[in-house]
Order: structure tokens, then C-alpha cells, then sequence
């Protein structure tokens, strides 16, 4: 069997030598301050990462450059539960690979492959096979609940107040906050502080929505963006498939690419002798309004089925952004360029509806849906976030806009069987105030994506940032031991402060947590507070 992505490693490996040098002096920095744990950490798991090392991959004839991201890997990746699985280094966006290279060394498939160095957005014409199912990982959690499991019960009780209580009384939280610790690996909650209350949980929100996007489409699900002709001859149709991820760069990093979906349209067109064609895009997959209730705002774009990297109009990746009024026609107007550079003249775009004789010329796809959840989670993607719960709301039967996504997200979590008491949905990304939702449920969330039982949603766990490493957390708890040890999403709001997320404690006990702040007034004082609460949860050895 040929995995596609064992092929993408190989081509990778000298940049990720190259990022391993370059991130040298700061690996060194982090590990010395978090030496005590990692020594902990490492003599726990030293067993298991041997056998896995033995199941994955020769050792490597020249160590320098995996020596100091082997370190990183094992604090960053300490979400395993314990078992660490870092036989090798991080890809370069800081996701595990270990995980990925256990899976090519069992040539599974049909999971969650997060790695985009194969190509993902595969073009096709209207015979061409549908995109592969990306190959399969290896639970994150291994042998969470099973015999013989690294990972240890949690005590929790007196001891774990006396940490936690101190942080949680800081006046920088607010006049109203929230917490819970749950053991994973038995679900009995070891700390709770108003556990019931629903307060606003800002980005946090994007925990809920990524469990239920990942629950309705499942983690192989693509979302494909396709290029149609009508019968008229020259009447030639974007449709919009509601891929957040889609660009127009040259440079697609394997996301699915707005320039090769033109390549292989315009050789289709050639094909067929046609040298002009009247170009329009359909946006129909949505409904609704397009625009959040928080107006223009340059978090997010209005909320199109048709958009190119966000509807940016810089060169930003993620973040805050000016934005394109309508998403769609700038996008067309792009293809549109693409095909004149391929000598195809083409009229200004204009929205229409393909019919259903239309036929596709040529499609591309995204990577899985487990990869545009990793992306959302890091980022805090609110335009990913966005689709997602219109696409959860279109796979179960509902309207496809903002409250029809709402709908579905809170009906999906349902199905599962998690505490909603007090939980209102009104978007999926959480930058809508009247979201609620209470510890107890978000903690619920990341028990749930840690069950065995659920393998399609660990990527909301290995898709949350990294402390000091990755995404949100870049630059935050690089000071202090739980660096690459505490792994959460982030919320803020003005006034509105939260985090949860998962570390695992001295003992090793793999802990979920969920904090939430709200009526702050000074956001960095209670980001700070919420950040020192995570560092005393994972130095804590309380049992």
C-alpha cells in the first residue's frame, strides 16, 4: 500500500531540519525551564516510546537534528495521554507527527491524516475519481481506560482546591467566573467552582463546533469547490462549496487551490474548442444573511460558500483583516484572471444558479475535514469556524446560515449525550455575547474527543494550540514550566475572558479544564491569571 504522505515526509525532511536549527536556541530555552517535568514525563514513558520507536521507524543515522525537537515533541505533546508519542519531530506547524508516521508503519487508512505536504486539492474532470481517504492515525490517547495504560486516575479533592483556589479568587477574573477539572481518563470531575453557570464563552465556542462538524461529516469529509458548463454553449459556473480554506496564492500549501482549478478548467475549455465564455459563481450552497450580527468587522468575512483566502485583502493567513464586501465576486474575478492567463476570455462575473445539466469540468478539494478543524482550533479561525456550522446545519437537514448552524451544533451535542443545561448556540465561531455555555459542558466536550470510542474527533485535541509553541499560545506561558505542556483554546471578549483545554499534572494524570471569566476589565491581568491557573494545574501533583 502507498501512502501518499510518507512521500510528502521524505520531501519535507531537510526543511524540518532547517526549522530545527533555526528553533534551536529557543528549544534549549524552553526545555531548561521545563527540564523537572520533562524529566518526570520522560522516565514515565520511556518504556512505551521505545516500543513505539521500534514500531515506526529506524533510528535515524545522524541524531543532531532531531535531538532538540525530540525535546519539544515530548513536552508538546505530553496530550498523549502520558505515552508521548514523540518518535520524531513536529511538521512545521507544530502538529504531532509521531502519530502520522505510527500510521504509515501500519498502513492504515480511512482516519485522519493532518499533514498537507501530498497533494490535497486534487483537480478532476467530470470522470475523474473522487479525492483518497487520507490515511489513518493512531488514536492520540492511546489505550485511554485499557489495561496496562500509562496513564494514571486522578485523585484531585482538598489538595487540588488549595492550588487552584487562590488563582481563581484573583479580582482580575471578574465579577462572575467558572471552573472544572475533570480525570480523563474516568470522567470524575476533580475540581468544580459554579460548574452549572453559563457564561460567554467567546472562541472557546469553537470547541462545540468542531465536535459537532467532525460528529455529523466526519473526520474524511472534503469540502470541494467545482467548476461547471452549462448546455449553453460558453455559459461557464463557479459553485461554491463552502471551502473556508480555499486560495488564490501561488503558493497553496496544500490546501485546495483557486489557480489549479483554473488550469484544469481552462484545459477542459480547450478540449472543447471554447476560447471565450460568459462566467458567473453560485453561492447557493448557504443561505441567510452573510453577515455576522456583529456588522462589519475584520475578524471575519461575510459568510459566503464562495471565498479565497478569507476574502483577505493583504497577505494575512490568520487574524484579524480587511476584508472583501462580497467574498464571492472577488473570488470569480480572481478565477477569472487565471483563465485569461491561459488564454480563455471570459465577461465579468455575475451571480447565477448551475442548473442541474451543468456539467463539471473540474473540482478541487480540500484537505479533510480533520485538518480544516486543526487549522480552525490553532487560529481561532473564525471564517473556518463559521463554515463549519453551516455545514453541520446542511449534512443533518438544516438551514445553512447563522441560525440554522447554531441549530445543528446544539443538536449534534445533544446526540452525544453532553450537558447543555444553560448552553445557548447563536453562531460557531463565539464572537456573537449571547453564546452561553458552562464549564462542565466544555470540559465534556474534550472528554469526549479523548474517548476511544470517538476516534473522529481527536483532531479537537490535537488541534488545540500548544503553550509556547503553536498557534494562539505562541507567545504565551514561554516563561514558565508548562510550556508544551498545557495545550487549550483561547476566548476573549471585551469583558469576557476563558480557557480550556487539556495538561497533563506532575503525577501524570492526563486533566481536562475549562476556565471561564467574565465582567473582567483588564484582559491582560485575567489572560495572565487564567494562564498562571494552567501552569499551577499541570505543576500541581495532587493525588
Amino acid at each position: 500500500m502507498v501512502v501518499p504522505e510518507l512521500r510528502g515526509w521524505r520531501a519535507a525532511r531537510p526543511r524540518l531540519t532547517g526549522l530545527a536549527r533555526a528553533a534551536k536556541p529557543r528549544l534549549v530555552q524552553l526545555v531548561r525551564a521545563a527540564r523537572p517535568g520533562l524529566v518526570r514525563a520522560v522516565r514515565s514513558v520511556r518504556p512505551r516510546v521505545a516500543r513505539l520507536t521500534r514500531a515506526t521507524r529506524p533510528r535515524p543515522a545522524k541524531p543532531t537534528a532531531w535531538r532538540y525537537t525530540a525535546a519539544a515533541a515530548t513536552a508538546g505533546l505530553a496530550l498523549a495521554a502520558g505515552v508521548v508519542t514523540a518518535t520524531g519531530p513536529w511538521d512545521s506547524t507544530g502538529q504531532r507527527t509521531a502519530e502520522r508516521d505510527r500510521a504509515v508503519a501500519l498502513e492504515r487508512a480511512g482516519g485522519t491524516d493532518h499533514g498537507r505536504a501530498s497533494d490535497t486539492s486534487g483537480t478532476s474532470d467530470a470522470a475523474a475519481d473522487e479525492p483518497r481517504p487520507a490515511p489513518s492515525a493512531a488514536p492520540v490517547l492511546v489505550g485511554l481506560g485499557s489495561g496496562g495504560s500509562l496513564v494514571k486516575s486522578a485523585a484531585g479533592g482538598p489538595a487540588l482546591a488549595t492550588v487552584l483556589d487562590p488563582f481563581l479568587r484573583d479580582p482580575a477574573l471578574g465579577t462572575r467566573h467558572s471552573a472544572v477539572v475533570v480525570d480523563v481518563v474516568t470522567g470524575r470531575r476533580l475540581y468544580g467552582r459554579d460548574v452549572g453557570e453559563a457564561l460567554t464563552p467567546a472562541s472557546t465556542t469553537k470547541i462545540a463546533t468542531a465536535v459537532a462538524a467532525l460528529s455529523a461529516l466526519g473526520p474524511d469529509h472534503r469540502l470541494t469547490t467545482r467548476v461547471a458548463l452549462e448546455p449553453t454553449a460558453g455559459n461557464l459556473v463557479l459553485i461554491g462549496g463552502g471551502d473556508p480554506t480555499l486560495t488564490a496564492r501561488p503558493d497553496a500549501h496544500g490546501w485546495a487551490s483557486l489557480r489549479t482549478l483554473a488550469d484544469a478548467t481552462a484545459a477542459a475549455l480547450k478540449k472543447r474548442g471554447l476560447g471565450k465564455v460568459t462566467l458567473s459563481y453560485d453561492t447557493a450552497l448557504y443561505a441567510g444573511p452573510d453577515l455576522h450580527p456583529i456588522g462589519v468587522n475584520e475578524n471575519l468575512a461575510p459568510v459566503s460558500a464562495l471565498m479565497a483566502d478569507e476574502a483577505r485583502t493583504d497577505d494575512s493567513t490568520s487574524g484579524p483583516a480587511p476584508r472583501e464586501s462580497d467574498p464571492a465576486a472577488a473570488a470569480a474575478r480572481s478565477f477569472g484572471r487565471f483563465l485569461q492567463d491561459h488564454g480563455i476570455r471570459t465577461t465579468d462575473p455575475r451571480p447565477a444558479r448551475a442548473t442541474g445539466r451543468a456539467q463539471t469540468l473540474a473540482s478541487v478539494s480540500s484537505p479533510p475535514l480533520s485538518d480544516v478543524v486543526e487549522r480552525m482550533l490553532t487560529n481561532s479561525d473564525n471564517d473556518i469556524a463559521e463554515a463549519l456550522a453551516r455545514q453541520t446545519a446542511a449534512a443533518t437537514g438544516g438551514r445553512p446560515d447563522f441560525t440554522g448552524g447554531a441549530r445543528a451544533i446544539a443538536a449534534r451535542l445533544k446526540t452525544l449525550g453532553l450537558p447543555l443545561d444553560g448552553a445557548e448556540f447563536h453562531d460557531g465561531s463565539g464572537l456573537n455575547r449571547d453564546d452561553k455555555l458552562t464549564a462542565d459542558l466544555l470540559t465534556a466536550l474534550l472528554r469526549e474527543a479523548a474517548d476511544p470510542a470517538h476516534p473522529e474527533l481527536r483532531p479537537v485535541l490535537t488541534g488545540l494550540p500548544v503553550a509556547g509553541f503553536t498557534g494562539t499560545l505562541t507567545d504565551r506561558y514561554t516563561s514558565d514550566g508548562a510550556a508544551g505542556i498545557v495545550r487549550a483554546k483561547t476566548g476573549t471578549l471585551t469583558g469576557v475572558n476563558t480557557l480550556a483545554g487539556t495538561a497533563v499534572d506532575q503525577d501524570g494524570h492526563l486533566l481536562a479544564f475549562a476556565f471561564m471569566a467574565e465582567g473582567t476589565t483588564d484582559p491582560q491581568a485575567a489572560q495572565s491569571t487564567l494562564d498562571r491557573t494552567a501552569t499551577a494545574l499541570s505543576a500541581c501533583g495532587c493525588s
